[in-house]
Protein backbone atom coordinates (compact mmCIF):
# COMPACT_ATOMS: atom_id res chain seq x y z
CA UNK A 1 0.00 0.00 0.00
CA UNK A 2 1.94 2.86 -1.55
CA UNK A 3 -0.79 5.68 -1.40
CA UNK A 4 -2.91 7.04 1.14
CA UNK A 5 -6.25 6.22 -0.63
CA UNK A 6 -4.63 2.51 -0.81
CA UNK A 7 -4.63 2.62 3.20
CA UNK A 8 -8.13 4.61 3.47
CA UNK A 9 -9.56 1.62 1.27
CA UNK A 10 -8.01 -0.65 3.36
CA UNK A 11 -9.27 0.67 6.73
CA UNK A 12 -12.65 0.54 5.47
CA UNK A 13 -12.49 -3.08 5.08
CA UNK A 14 -11.18 -3.80 8.84
CA UNK A 15 -13.93 -3.42 11.29
CA UNK A 16 -17.78 -4.58 10.97
CA UNK A 17 -19.16 -1.43 12.46
CA UNK A 18 -18.52 2.43 11.59
CA UNK A 19 -18.72 3.08 14.95
CA UNK A 20 -17.63 0.88 17.68
CA UNK A 21 -17.34 2.88 21.15
CA UNK A 22 -14.55 1.60 23.39
CA UNK A 23 -10.78 2.68 24.11
CA UNK A 24 -9.58 -0.49 24.89
CA UNK A 25 -8.51 -1.75 21.27
CA UNK A 26 -6.60 1.72 21.02
CA UNK A 27 -5.44 2.33 23.80
CA UNK A 28 -3.69 -1.29 23.08
CA UNK A 29 -2.24 0.08 19.66
CA UNK A 30 -1.14 3.26 21.12
CA UNK A 31 1.04 1.45 23.86
CA UNK A 32 2.61 -0.61 21.18
CA UNK A 33 3.36 2.44 19.36
CA UNK A 34 4.23 4.30 22.31
CA UNK A 35 2.43 7.43 21.01
CA UNK A 36 2.87 10.63 23.27
CA UNK A 37 3.07 14.04 23.03
CA UNK A 38 6.13 16.13 24.31
CA UNK A 39 4.33 19.97 24.15
CA UNK A 40 0.84 20.94 25.41
CA UNK A 41 -2.56 19.39 24.03
CA UNK A 42 -6.15 20.92 23.62
CA UNK A 43 -8.46 18.91 23.50
CA UNK A 44 -12.07 20.19 22.52
CA UNK A 45 -15.40 17.94 22.78
CA UNK A 46 -18.72 19.19 22.18
CA UNK A 47 -21.87 18.93 20.21
CA UNK A 48 -21.45 22.35 17.88
CA UNK A 49 -18.96 24.97 17.66
CA UNK A 50 -15.78 22.69 18.14
CA UNK A 51 -14.19 23.11 14.17
CA UNK A 52 -14.73 26.72 14.71
CA UNK A 53 -12.90 26.65 18.35
CA UNK A 54 -9.88 24.39 17.09
CA UNK A 55 -9.36 27.06 14.19
CA UNK A 56 -9.51 29.89 16.57
CA UNK A 57 -7.15 28.15 18.95
CA UNK A 58 -4.98 27.66 15.66
CA UNK A 59 -4.31 30.82 14.24
CA UNK A 60 -3.88 32.65 17.38
CA UNK A 61 -1.48 30.43 18.76
CA UNK A 62 0.51 30.49 14.67
CA UNK A 63 0.42 34.39 14.97
CA UNK A 64 2.14 33.73 18.50
CA UNK A 65 4.96 31.87 16.67
CA UNK A 66 4.57 28.58 17.81
CA UNK A 67 4.49 25.45 15.60
CA UNK A 68 0.75 23.78 15.37
CA UNK A 69 -0.55 20.41 14.74
CA UNK A 70 -4.14 20.38 14.30
CA UNK A 71 -6.44 17.06 14.08
CA UNK A 72 -10.14 17.98 12.79
CA UNK A 73 -12.53 15.45 11.60
CA UNK A 74 -15.05 14.61 9.48
CA UNK A 75 -13.12 16.27 6.20
CA UNK A 76 -14.89 18.41 3.52
CA UNK A 77 -13.00 17.05 0.06
CA UNK A 78 -9.94 15.53 0.62
CA UNK A 79 -8.97 13.11 3.85
CA UNK A 80 -5.29 15.06 4.78
CA UNK A 81 -7.56 18.27 5.66
CA UNK A 82 -8.23 16.29 8.84
CA UNK A 83 -4.65 16.91 9.84
CA UNK A 84 -2.51 20.65 9.46
CA UNK A 85 0.92 21.07 10.41
CA UNK A 86 1.93 24.52 11.06
CA UNK A 87 -0.96 26.12 9.42
CA UNK A 88 -0.97 23.99 6.10
CA UNK A 89 -2.66 20.41 5.04
CA UNK A 90 -0.62 17.56 5.52
CA UNK A 91 1.13 16.15 2.38
CA UNK A 92 -1.07 13.06 1.48
CA UNK A 93 2.15 10.98 1.27
CA UNK A 94 3.74 12.41 4.75
CA UNK A 95 0.81 9.83 6.64
CA UNK A 96 1.64 6.90 4.38
CA UNK A 97 4.51 5.57 6.95
CA UNK A 98 2.33 6.36 10.06
CA UNK A 99 -0.43 4.17 8.52
CA UNK A 100 2.09 1.49 7.94
CA UNK A 101 3.17 2.13 11.78
CA UNK A 102 -0.43 1.62 13.20
CA UNK A 103 -1.04 -1.89 11.16
CA UNK A 104 2.51 -3.04 12.31
CA UNK A 105 1.44 -2.59 15.95
CA UNK A 106 -1.78 -3.39 15.61
CA UNK A 107 -1.27 -7.10 15.59
CA UNK A 108 -4.62 -8.29 14.61
CA UNK A 109 -6.67 -5.69 16.56
CA UNK A 110 -9.91 -4.50 14.64
CA UNK A 111 -9.72 -0.88 14.41
CA UNK A 112 -12.57 0.92 13.37
CA UNK A 113 -11.63 3.76 10.13
CA UNK A 114 -11.97 6.54 12.51
CA UNK A 115 -9.69 4.85 15.32
CA UNK A 116 -7.16 3.40 12.52
CA UNK A 117 -7.00 6.73 11.00
CA UNK A 118 -6.48 8.94 14.11
CA UNK A 119 -3.81 6.81 15.21
CA UNK A 120 -1.96 7.66 12.22
CA UNK A 121 -2.49 11.42 12.42
CA UNK A 122 -1.29 11.30 16.10
CA UNK A 123 1.35 9.43 15.47
CA UNK A 124 2.51 11.82 12.42
CA UNK A 125 1.97 15.01 14.95
CA UNK A 126 3.80 13.18 17.76
CA UNK A 127 6.46 13.18 15.26
CA UNK A 128 6.48 16.90 13.98
CA UNK A 129 8.32 18.71 16.42
CA UNK A 130 5.15 20.28 17.66
CA UNK A 131 4.90 23.19 20.14
CA UNK A 132 0.95 22.55 20.64
CA UNK A 133 -1.09 19.97 19.54
CA UNK A 134 -4.88 20.58 19.31
CA UNK A 135 -7.28 17.62 19.02
CA UNK A 136 -11.16 17.79 18.34
CA UNK A 137 -13.38 15.18 19.81
CA UNK A 138 -14.85 13.00 16.84
CA UNK A 139 -17.97 11.52 19.09
CA UNK A 140 -18.80 12.19 22.57
CA UNK A 141 -15.69 12.10 24.86
CA UNK A 142 -15.04 9.42 27.01
CA UNK A 143 -15.18 6.55 24.58
CA UNK A 144 -13.59 8.77 21.69
CA UNK A 145 -10.42 7.55 20.18
CA UNK A 146 -8.73 11.08 20.88
CA UNK A 147 -9.18 10.38 24.38
CA UNK A 148 -6.77 8.02 25.17
CA UNK A 149 -4.55 11.11 24.63
CA UNK A 150 -4.31 13.00 28.11
CA UNK A 151 -5.11 16.78 27.38
CA UNK A 152 -3.80 19.72 29.07
CA UNK A 153 -6.12 21.84 28.47
CA UNK A 154 -10.06 20.68 28.01
CA UNK A 155 -12.29 22.89 26.16
CA UNK A 156 -16.15 21.94 25.99
CA UNK A 157 -18.46 23.56 23.40
CA UNK A 158 -21.97 23.90 23.56
CA UNK A 159 -23.73 20.43 24.16
CA UNK A 160 -27.25 19.37 22.69
CA UNK A 161 -28.91 16.58 21.39
CA UNK A 162 -26.81 14.75 18.97
CA UNK A 163 -25.80 11.25 18.57
CA UNK A 164 -28.28 10.08 21.03
CA UNK A 165 -27.79 6.55 20.42
CA UNK A 166 -24.32 6.29 21.67
CA UNK A 167 -24.16 9.16 23.98
CA UNK A 168 -27.50 9.07 25.63
CA UNK A 169 -31.33 10.36 25.36
CA UNK A 170 -30.52 14.16 27.08
CA UNK A 171 -28.37 17.00 27.48
CA UNK A 172 -26.78 15.55 31.55
CA UNK A 173 -25.83 12.22 30.00
CA UNK A 174 -24.18 13.68 26.91
CA UNK A 175 -22.76 15.99 28.90
CA UNK A 176 -21.23 13.35 31.12
CA UNK A 177 -19.65 11.62 28.06
CA UNK A 178 -18.15 14.83 26.60
CA UNK A 179 -16.79 15.69 30.51
CA UNK A 180 -14.87 12.21 29.69
CA UNK A 181 -11.89 14.14 28.04
CA UNK A 182 -11.50 16.29 31.60
CA UNK A 183 -8.18 15.14 33.36
CA UNK A 184 -7.16 15.68 37.31
CA UNK A 185 -5.47 18.85 38.42
CA UNK A 186 -5.86 20.20 34.52
CA UNK A 187 -7.88 23.50 33.37
CA UNK A 188 -11.99 22.88 32.20
CA UNK A 189 -12.55 25.08 30.18
CA UNK A 190 -16.52 25.43 29.71
CA UNK A 191 -17.98 27.60 27.15
CA UNK A 192 -21.52 26.46 26.97
CA UNK A 193 -23.44 29.19 28.34
CA UNK A 194 -25.30 26.90 30.17
CA UNK A 195 -23.59 23.45 30.51
CA UNK A 196 -25.11 20.20 31.99
CA UNK A 197 -24.59 19.86 36.00
CA UNK A 198 -23.02 16.58 34.88
CA UNK A 199 -20.01 18.75 33.23
CA UNK A 200 -19.57 20.24 36.55
CA UNK A 201 -20.14 17.41 38.62
CA UNK A 202 -17.33 15.53 36.90
CA UNK A 203 -14.89 18.37 36.97
CA UNK A 204 -15.42 18.76 40.81
CA UNK A 205 -15.12 14.87 41.21
CA UNK A 206 -11.71 15.06 39.57
CA UNK A 207 -10.66 17.86 40.77
CA UNK A 208 -10.42 19.74 37.72
CA UNK A 209 -9.31 23.21 37.14
CA UNK A 210 -13.07 24.47 36.11
CA UNK A 211 -13.36 27.99 33.97
CA UNK A 212 -17.23 28.29 33.27
CA UNK A 213 -18.40 30.88 31.05
CA UNK A 214 -20.13 34.02 33.21
CA UNK A 215 -17.97 32.54 36.64
CA UNK A 216 -14.26 32.58 35.39
CA UNK A 217 -14.46 34.74 32.30
CA UNK A 218 -16.89 36.95 30.57
CA UNK A 219 -17.23 38.58 27.00
CA UNK A 220 -19.08 41.38 26.04
CA UNK A 221 -19.73 43.62 23.01
CA UNK A 222 -21.36 46.19 20.69
CA UNK A 223 -21.70 46.52 16.81
CA UNK A 224 -17.94 47.60 16.54
CA UNK A 225 -16.50 45.82 18.87
CA UNK A 226 -15.67 42.92 21.93
CA UNK A 227 -13.86 42.57 24.42
CA UNK A 228 -12.92 39.40 27.09
CA UNK A 229 -12.15 39.31 30.85
CA UNK A 230 -10.40 36.22 32.94
CA UNK A 231 -8.82 35.17 35.61
CA UNK A 232 -6.31 37.98 35.47
CA UNK A 233 -6.20 38.74 32.03
CA UNK A 234 -7.98 41.50 30.25
CA UNK A 235 -8.78 41.76 25.92
CA UNK A 236 -10.31 45.09 25.27
CA UNK A 237 -11.32 46.71 21.90
CA UNK A 238 -10.89 43.76 20.08
CA UNK A 239 -12.59 43.07 16.33
CA UNK A 240 -15.43 40.27 15.77
CA UNK A 241 -13.66 37.22 14.77
CA UNK A 242 -13.71 36.52 11.19
CA UNK A 243 -15.61 33.21 11.21
CA UNK A 244 -19.20 34.94 10.71
CA UNK A 245 -22.31 34.10 12.97
CA UNK A 246 -23.50 35.05 16.32
CA UNK A 247 -22.31 31.84 18.10
CA UNK A 248 -19.03 32.89 17.41
CA UNK A 249 -18.08 35.02 20.35
CA UNK A 250 -19.29 32.03 22.50
CA UNK A 251 -16.51 30.19 20.95
CA UNK A 252 -13.61 32.80 21.25
CA UNK A 253 -14.28 33.23 24.95
CA UNK A 254 -13.54 29.74 25.61
CA UNK A 255 -10.64 30.09 23.06
CA UNK A 256 -9.67 32.98 24.68
CA UNK A 257 -9.99 31.13 28.39
CA UNK A 258 -8.16 27.94 27.20
CA UNK A 259 -4.61 30.02 25.74
CA UNK A 260 -5.21 32.41 29.45
CA UNK A 261 -5.21 28.80 31.46
CA UNK A 262 -2.28 27.77 29.69
CA UNK A 263 -0.30 31.09 29.61
CA UNK A 264 2.74 29.90 31.63
CA UNK A 265 3.43 26.69 28.69
CA UNK A 266 2.11 28.58 25.96
CA UNK A 267 2.41 32.44 26.20
CA UNK A 268 0.56 34.36 23.25
CA UNK A 269 0.64 37.99 22.59
CA UNK A 270 -2.59 40.50 22.78
CA UNK A 271 -1.44 41.14 19.09
CA UNK A 272 -1.69 37.48 18.26
CA UNK A 273 -4.85 37.28 19.66
CA UNK A 274 -6.10 40.27 17.30
CA UNK A 275 -4.56 38.95 14.07
CA UNK A 276 -5.19 35.18 14.66
CA UNK A 277 -9.17 36.17 15.27
CA UNK A 278 -8.91 38.31 12.28
CA UNK A 279 -7.48 35.79 9.87
CA UNK A 280 -8.81 32.90 11.19
CA UNK A 281 -10.80 30.88 8.32
CA UNK A 282 -12.64 27.76 8.56
CA UNK A 283 -14.78 26.32 5.14
CA UNK A 284 -18.14 25.04 5.66
CA UNK A 285 -19.16 27.34 8.47
CA UNK A 286 -21.62 29.72 7.66
CA UNK A 287 -19.06 30.45 4.71
CA UNK A 288 -20.62 33.59 2.42
CA UNK A 289 -19.77 33.11 -1.25
CA UNK A 290 -19.62 35.93 -3.35
CA UNK A 291 -21.58 36.15 -6.52
CA UNK A 292 -25.21 36.08 -7.69
CA UNK A 293 -27.18 34.63 -6.35
CA UNK A 294 -25.75 34.94 -2.45
CA UNK A 295 -24.23 31.09 -2.05
CA UNK A 296 -24.39 30.23 2.29
CA UNK A 297 -22.09 27.18 2.91
CA UNK A 298 -22.79 25.88 6.64
CA UNK A 299 -22.22 21.87 7.78
CA UNK A 300 -25.44 22.43 10.36
CA UNK A 301 -26.14 18.84 10.88
CA UNK A 302 -28.21 18.68 13.96
CA UNK A 303 -31.36 21.08 15.43
CA UNK A 304 -29.15 23.51 17.30
CA UNK A 305 -26.80 24.05 14.69
CA UNK A 306 -29.39 24.52 12.13
CA UNK A 307 -31.34 26.83 14.73
CA UNK A 308 -28.42 29.09 15.20
CA UNK A 309 -27.70 28.77 11.02
CA UNK A 310 -31.72 30.47 10.89
CA UNK A 311 -30.63 32.85 13.16
CA UNK A 312 -27.57 34.16 10.96
CA UNK A 313 -29.41 33.76 8.09
CA UNK A 314 -32.17 36.25 9.67
CA UNK A 315 -29.73 38.88 10.55
CA UNK A 316 -28.41 38.90 6.55
CA UNK A 317 -31.59 41.16 5.62
CA UNK A 318 -34.01 40.74 2.61
CA UNK A 319 -33.78 37.90 0.37
CA UNK A 320 -36.61 37.88 -2.68
CA UNK A 321 -36.32 34.34 -2.70
CA UNK A 322 -34.40 31.66 -0.15
CA UNK A 323 -33.28 27.99 -2.54
CA UNK A 324 -32.36 25.74 0.38
CA UNK A 325 -29.76 22.53 -1.10
CA UNK A 326 -30.19 19.82 1.90
CA UNK A 327 -28.63 16.39 2.22
CA UNK A 328 -28.43 14.74 5.61
CA UNK A 329 -28.17 11.74 7.84
CA UNK A 330 -30.56 9.09 8.06
CA UNK A 331 -30.62 9.15 11.88
CA UNK A 332 -30.70 12.67 12.43
CA UNK A 333 -33.70 14.25 13.74
CA UNK A 334 -34.47 15.37 10.90
CA UNK A 335 -37.99 16.42 11.05
CA UNK A 336 -37.09 19.34 13.84
CA UNK A 337 -34.28 20.30 11.31
CA UNK A 338 -37.03 20.98 8.24
CA UNK A 339 -39.67 22.62 10.52
CA UNK A 340 -37.08 25.43 12.06
CA UNK A 341 -35.57 26.33 8.38
CA UNK A 342 -39.24 26.32 6.79
CA UNK A 343 -40.11 29.94 7.49
CA UNK A 344 -37.21 30.85 5.74
CA UNK A 345 -37.60 28.48 2.61
CA UNK A 346 -39.15 29.11 -0.90
CA UNK A 347 -37.30 26.12 -3.05
CA UNK A 348 -36.20 22.87 -1.24
CA UNK A 349 -33.59 21.15 -3.36
CA UNK A 350 -33.04 17.61 -1.54
CA UNK A 351 -30.10 15.18 -2.16
CA UNK A 352 -28.66 11.96 -1.64
CA UNK A 353 -25.12 12.22 -0.42
CA UNK A 354 -22.69 9.32 -0.83
CA UNK A 355 -23.10 7.44 1.86
CA UNK A 356 -25.09 4.05 3.46
CA UNK A 357 -26.08 6.70 6.68
CA UNK A 358 -27.42 9.12 4.42
CA UNK A 359 -31.31 9.26 3.97
CA UNK A 360 -32.17 9.84 0.58
CA UNK A 361 -32.85 12.54 -1.38
CA UNK A 362 -36.37 11.29 -2.24
CA UNK A 363 -37.36 10.03 1.17
CA UNK A 364 -36.19 14.10 2.59
CA UNK A 365 -38.77 15.86 -0.10
CA UNK A 366 -41.51 12.94 1.41
CA UNK A 367 -40.76 13.95 4.94
CA UNK A 368 -40.83 17.38 3.99
CA UNK A 369 -44.23 16.59 1.99
CA UNK A 370 -45.40 14.75 5.25
CA UNK A 371 -45.07 18.22 7.86
CA UNK A 372 -47.45 20.28 5.84
CA UNK A 373 -44.52 22.37 4.15
CA UNK A 374 -45.07 26.24 4.27
CA UNK A 375 -47.45 27.58 1.56
CA UNK A 376 -46.04 28.50 -1.64
CA UNK A 377 -42.81 26.65 -1.18
CA UNK A 378 -41.55 24.05 -3.67
CA UNK A 379 -39.94 20.97 -3.53
CA UNK A 380 -37.54 18.40 -5.58
CA UNK A 381 -35.19 15.49 -5.62
CA UNK A 382 -31.51 15.52 -6.65
CA UNK A 383 -28.87 12.87 -7.21
CA UNK A 384 -26.03 14.94 -5.66
CA UNK A 385 -25.71 18.05 -3.93
CA UNK A 386 -23.71 19.18 -6.93
CA UNK A 387 -26.54 18.57 -8.86
CA UNK A 388 -29.28 20.13 -6.43
CA UNK A 389 -26.85 23.21 -6.77
CA UNK A 390 -26.64 23.56 -10.18
CA UNK A 391 -30.89 23.11 -10.24
CA UNK A 392 -30.81 25.92 -8.12
CA UNK A 393 -28.67 28.41 -9.78
CA UNK A 394 -30.88 27.35 -12.71
CA UNK A 395 -34.10 28.70 -10.72
CA UNK A 396 -32.45 31.73 -8.62
CA UNK A 397 -32.56 35.51 -9.74
CA UNK A 398 -29.11 37.67 -9.07
CA UNK A 399 -30.84 38.79 -5.62
CA UNK A 400 -32.03 35.68 -4.38
CA UNK A 401 -29.87 33.84 -1.69
CA UNK A 402 -29.00 29.95 -2.12
CA UNK A 403 -28.22 28.09 1.33
CA UNK A 404 -26.50 24.64 1.32
CA UNK A 405 -27.01 22.92 4.72
CA UNK A 406 -27.47 19.57 6.55
CA UNK A 407 -24.51 17.32 6.41
CA UNK A 408 -20.20 18.11 5.83
CA UNK A 409 -20.69 15.55 2.69
CA UNK A 410 -23.48 18.08 1.37
CA UNK A 411 -21.65 21.18 1.48
CA UNK A 412 -18.23 18.98 0.84
CA UNK A 413 -20.06 18.17 -2.70
CA UNK A 414 -20.67 21.40 -3.45
CA UNK A 415 -17.28 22.27 -3.35
CA UNK A 416 -15.73 19.29 -5.04
CA UNK A 417 -13.65 20.63 -7.28
CA UNK A 418 -13.05 24.12 -5.95
CA UNK A 419 -15.38 26.88 -4.39
CA UNK A 420 -18.23 27.78 -6.27
CA UNK A 421 -18.55 30.73 -8.77
CA UNK A 422 -21.93 31.25 -9.13
CA UNK A 423 -23.60 33.58 -12.04
CA UNK A 424 -27.38 33.58 -11.88
CA UNK A 425 -28.72 32.50 -15.43
CA UNK A 426 -31.34 34.28 -16.14
CA UNK A 427 -32.42 38.10 -15.26
CA UNK A 428 -35.29 38.99 -12.82
CA UNK A 429 -38.49 40.08 -15.05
Amino acid sequence: MDTLQDWLAHCERLHPKTIDMGLERVREVAQRMALRFDCPVITVAGTNGKGSTCAMLEAIALEAGWRTGLYTSPHLVHFQERCRLRGEPVDPQALVSHFARVEAARQGVSLTYFEFTTLAILSLMAASSLDVAILEVGLGGRLDAVNIIDTDCAVITSIDLDHQEFLGPDRESIGREKAGILRAGRPAVVSDPVPPQSVIDQAQALGADLWLLGRDFNFSGDKQQWGWAGRGRRYPGLAYPALRGANQLVNAAGVLAALSALRDRLPVTAQAVRNGLALVELPGRFQIVPGQPTLVLDVAHNPHSVAALVANLDAMGFYPTTHLVFGAMGDKDLDTMLRRMAPLADRWYFCDLPTARAEAGDALKTRWEGLAARAGSVASAHASPRAALEAAVAAADPADRIVVFGSFFTVGGVLEGGVPRLQAQHLRT
